[in-house]
C-alpha cells in the first residue's frame, strides 16, 4: 500500500499518528507537495478524483481519501490495538465522540488556520471573519471536551481511540494560528500532556 502524504497538512497527520499507535510500518509514504500543486496534477486526480490529501492506494490499485475512512480501512487490516471499538456499544460511543471531536474542535481550528495564516493565502481565499468565528466555536468545543475529560481519562473512554487522535492533531495544528486551549481547562491540559507524551505524537512532526 501507498499513503500519499503531506507533512504540512493536518489530516495526513491523523493517519500518521493512527499508524504509529498501531505500529504500522509497511505502508510506503509518498510525499505530496501541496504548495507546488502536486495534489492537482492529472495523474494524482486520476487516482483520487479530488485534490485531497491524504490518500491511500491499496494493493489492488483502489485509492481512497478522507482521513477517517483511511483509518477505518487500516483498522480492518491491522486490528490491534483497537482504536474504533470492540463491541457495538463501544463502537457507537467512539463514533459519537469522534464526530464531536471533529465537528466541535478539529474542523473549526483547521478553518481558523486556513483563513488566518499568511502562508496559506497562496492556496486559500482568506476571510478573516471565518477565522474569528471558527476560533470562537473551537473554544466552546474544547470546553465540551474538558467536561468530558473530567469524567474519563480519554475522550471516548479509558484508552486512546480515533477520537483522541482527531482532537489532538487539530489542536496541535492550531499552533499556526497561535491558538492554545485556555490553561484553566485542567482536564484538557492533563489529556494534552498525556497525548503529546505518547511516542505516536512524534509521527510526522
Amino acid at each position: 500500500m501507498k499513503l500519499y502524504d503531506s507533512r504540512r497538512a493536518p489530516n495526513p497527520r491523523r493517519v500518521r499518528w493512527f499508524m504509529a499507535e498501531k505500529g504500522i510500518e509497511d505502508v510506503e509514504i509518498v510525499e505530496v507537495d501541496i504548495f507546488a500543486g502536486q495534489h492537482r496534477t492529472p495523474d494524482y486526480l486520476a487516482r483520487t478524483c479530488l485534490p485531497n490529501v491524504p490518500a491511500l492506494e491499496m494493493d489492488d490499485g483502489t485509492t481512497i481519501t478522507e482521513s477517517v475512512a483511511i483509518c477505518r480501512y487500516l483498522e480492518s487490516v491491522y486490528p490491534e490495538p483497537n482504536l474504533f471499538g470492540v463491541d457495538p456499544r463501544e463502537v457507537a460511543i467512539i463514533e459519537m465522540w469522534a464526530r464531536r471531536a471533529e465537528m466541535l474542535v478539529a474542523t473549526p481550528l483547521m478553518l481558523t488556520v486556513r483563513h488566518s495564516h499568511p502562508a496559506l493565502a497562496a492556496i486559500e481565499t482568506q476571510i478573516p471573519e471565518v477565522a474569528a468565528s471558527n476560533r470562537a466555536a473551537a473554544e466552546k468545543g474544547i470546553r465540551v471536551l474538558d467536561r468530558r475529560l473530567a469524567e474519563s481519562p480519554f475522550i471516548a473512554g479509558d484508552r486512546v481511540t480515533i477520537a483522541d487522535i482527531l482532537a489532538v492533531t487539530g489542536i496541535d495544528f492550531a499552533r499556526m494560528a497561535r491558538f492554545r486551549p485556555d490553561p484553566e481547562l485542567a482536564h484538557v491540559k492533563r489529556w494534552l500532556d498525556e497525548m503529546n507524551a505518547r511516542p505516536a505524537a512524534k509521527a510526522g512532526v
